[in-house]
């Protein structure tokens, strides 16, 4: 049976495990210049409503690497939803591809996507979560750390699609898991309540950055807006006064805490320069981890694991 990868919590607690050490071992595999193509002869169609940087070159890359064929389908190629049905789109690149990767606006566009199309589809971000970014992210701090005990993970501010992807990680691997966030901008109370639920995780939403820092193994944050939200740039630049992770803040973790940020980032708006170029900064290896997880993800997915 085909499977999907549209929320972190599609794949179970072992599963997740299986595929960060898929990706360690596919990652040394290219850092050691083997060959390697399991997916020799397989097409990957890439649909962007929501253009990237990061995501079509980490799935074009690693697809090519691991021996396939990707191709870019940009938001003028498919208007997606609106000159075509999404299920009709589905059936279609079905037809010719073996694994749909989307990254769109509407999150009910990648559930139709995945509905209707008979072979996988991923999700590579949709308003309302990005779960192959914090499967990179999850990975990049087992590889930091050595393990993920005792992991308290702090994100400061806006409770966008990230905080709801942390929230389906948490439903899956025990973490201590802070959303310090303005009032105005809490995650999803429904997934919000599901990760509770799980009891897997401790989970707090706080309207303090300086109180929800302490004790901090990673110290997380992203843009303030957003791709659809620049229009509301400057008027989030007041609700978040207080918000920006600075040199103090990471200062009040009490601890040699690790900054993370899914970029790209606004460097002294939502962060400052300093934090980003600083020891604690794993930014960049984040960005890197974005292809070799994603090739774990699509390696479970096509059964080639």
């Amino acid at each position: 049976m085909k499977r999907d990868f549209l929320h972190v919590t599609d794949f179970s607690t072992d599963e997740i495990l299986e595929t960060f050490a898929l990706a360690r071992e596919v990652k040394e595999k290219f850092r050691r210049r083997e060959h390697y193509q399991p997916l020799a002869g397989q097409t990957m169609a890439m649909i962007f409503a929501k253009p990237s940087a990061r995501t079509r070159i980490s799935f074009e890359t690693g697809f090519f690497r691991l021996g396939g064929h990707a191709l870019y389908l940009g938001p003028q190629d498919i208007s997606l939803g609106t000159r075509e049905a999404v299920k009709d789109i589905a059936r279609v690149i079905a037809r010719y591809n073996d694994v749909i990767m989307a990254r769109v606006f509407a999150h009910d566009h990648v559930l139709k996507l995945a509905h209707y199309a008979s072979v996988p589809v991923v999700n590579g971000l949709t308003d309302y979560n990005h779960p192959c970014q914090i499967m990179a992210d999850m990975f990049t701090i087992l590889e930091h750390r050595g393990h993920l005990d005792d992991l308290k993970v702090v994100y400061v501010g806006d409770g966008n699609n990230i905080v709801h992807s942390w929230l389906r990680m948490a439903q899956r691997l025990p973490i201590h898991f802070v959303c310090a966030c303005p009032e105005r901008y809490q995650p999803d109370a429904e997934t919000v309540a599901l990760a509770r639920e799980a009891g897997f995780s401790a989970i707090e939403i706080s309207h303090d950055p300086v109180t929800a820092v302490k004790g901090a193994d990673i110290v997380y944050t992203d843009v303030w807006a957003s791709m659809g939200q620049k229009e509301e740039a400057e008027q989030r630049k007041i609700d978040f006064r207080g918000f920006q992770v600075d040199d103090q803040l990471m200062e009040a973790t009490g601890k040699d805490s690790l900054f993370m940020h899914c970029l790209p980032v606004e460097r002294g708006i939502e962060t400052t320069d300093s934090v980003v170029e600083s020891h604690a900064s794993i930014v960049f290896d984040q960005a890197e981890n974005r292809m070799h997880a994603q090739n774990g993800i699509l390696l479970k997915l096509l059964h080639k694991s």
